[in-house]
């Protein structure tokens, strides 16, 4: 099934022919749902905290910041795409023709195409825009008033101007301020300098493609004394290129392996969980994880900064009692009650759960609370489930019988269940 050049290509990238052949499995076949037990809610699955408490897990955290190795991880690889999706289709579907021009004036609703060149002024990127244009000798302006419009996209999308069509989403003009406009990778460096830092340097470690590693490094090389000096931190910055182990093939309409037009098998980068690889490298014992585009102006900081502390004064109050626990567990001088508080622990503090703990022996009991106890902890904010799209917590099974949170996509759950839909829809959070 597969040439010589094929393997050969494999083995550049670190997979296995029996990982594409599962890949190829799961695309014929499906992948596997994942068993849930219950949809996450208050008291099961969620902690819901009282200003009181919130105010002394701040409190926790700032008292430990600057004794913590803090790391801020960015996965910044992705395109920016998907966000001009409707301006790419606008530019390659409009003819400029009066049925073509009447239809555009008629749709006037937020997100439409009419409603982007009326706010265009208003966008982060306009005074780059113009900057380019100029230089090809266009006026925005008179471009606007003759309704140029293919030329406006072209320098916004294509290699004309901006081209960020090819651009990843951290370059992009996010944000206009009083003097200055910021891009998405600036503001995680503001964001950093108020909480992902230990009162002297703030390491961030952004996950990127590698045919974008020099531009990020040329922005960051460029902004970064000024944003030092601001927040009177030093910067530390790293960065790691998302696996090529962790691509996927492509298929054609055929079902069969696509491939480019010197014969090469097609690869896909895998979603952010292929970021796990990445995730494992960093030797730091707290990690804030934010994807590039998850950030909002100045104005709006103050709430992120605020649940960012107390998430991470959570986490640090469970770690402290887990290194004590494993600690005693190492020493060999713990009582049965004491092992029946780790367990309560477990299932109450971590909502990990497992119906077979009533049948252990002590000494089997000992190693499962090692096993459980010994790995790293992820604490997430959870929002009211107001109907918008994504996923959702669960109380999920694992591979080895267990139960434990997990976040959940739509497509990992059995929708034809209607038990399982129900949990779906019904969620709290």
């Amino acid at each position: 099934m597969y040439t010589k050049s094929d393997l050969k290509q494999f083995k550049r990238r670190g997979i296995k022919p029996e990982q594409i052949d599962s890949q190829l499995e799961n695309f014929k076949n499906g992948f596997n749902f994942v068993q849930i037990r219950d949809a996450a809610t208050i008291g099961n699955g969620i902690h819901s905290l009282n200003d009181e408490q919130a105010d002394e897990f701040i409190r926790i955290f700032e008292e430990k910041r600057n004794t913590l190795k803090i790391m801020k991880m960015v996965p910044a690889s992705g395109s920016a795409s998907r966000m001009f999706k409707t301006l790419n289709s606008f530019l390659n579907t409009y003819t400029g023709s009066d049925e073509d021009y009447l239809n555009f004036r008629l749709h006037k609703e937020p997100g439409s195409i009419f409603s982007f060149f009326e706010k265009l002024k208003e966008f982060p990127f306009y005074t780059h825009l113009k900057e380019a244009l100029y230089k090809d000798r266009f006026d925005l302006d008179k471009l606007l008033w003759k309704n140029e419009l293919i030329t406006i996209l072209e320098y916004i999308l294509t290699e004309k101007g901006l081209n960020y069509n090819s651009t990843p989403k951290g370059l992009i003009d996010f944000h206009i301020y009083k003097d200055h406009i910021r891009t998405a990778v600036e503001e995680h460096l503001v964001e950093a300098a108020l909480y992902a830092n230990d009162g002297k340097m703030a390491h961030i470690h952004f996950t990127v493609s590698e045919e974008h590693m020099g531009k990020f490094k040329a922005l960051l090389k460029h902004v970064l004394k000024d944003y030092q000096k601001e927040f009177n931190l030093k910067y530390d910055i790293t960065f790691s290129i998302q696996s090529p182990s962790t691509d996927t093939v492509s298929l054609d309409s055929k079902g069969d392996l696509l491939r480019d037009n010197d014969g090469n098998i097609v690869f896909r980068p895998g979603g952010h969980g292929a970021l796990i690889h990445n995730l494992n490298d960093l030797k730091e014992n707290l990690i804030f994880i934010k994807n590039i585009d998850n950030v909002v102006p100045d104005r709006l900081k103050a709430d992120t900064v605020l649940y960012k502390k107390l998430i991470a004064g959570v986490l640090v109050t469970l770690q402290k009692q887990v290194f004590e626990y494993l600690t005693l567990l190492d020493s060999g001088k713990y009582t049965h009650d004491q092992m029946m508080e780790m367990l309560q622990f477990l299932q109450k503090k971590l909502f990990c759960k497992n119906p077979e703990t009533k049948n252990l022996e002590d000494a089997e009991l000992v190693l499962y609370l090692k096993e459980k106890l010994n790995r790293p902890m992820r604490v997430c904010g959870m929002v009211k489930n107001v109907g918008e799209p994504g996923g959702g917590p669960f109380l999920a099974y694992n591979s080895d019988g267990t139960i434990s949170l997990q976040i959940l996509e739509s497509s990992q759950i059995d929708m034809d269940d209607p038990e399982k839909k129900e949990m779906f829809e019904k969620g709290t959070h």
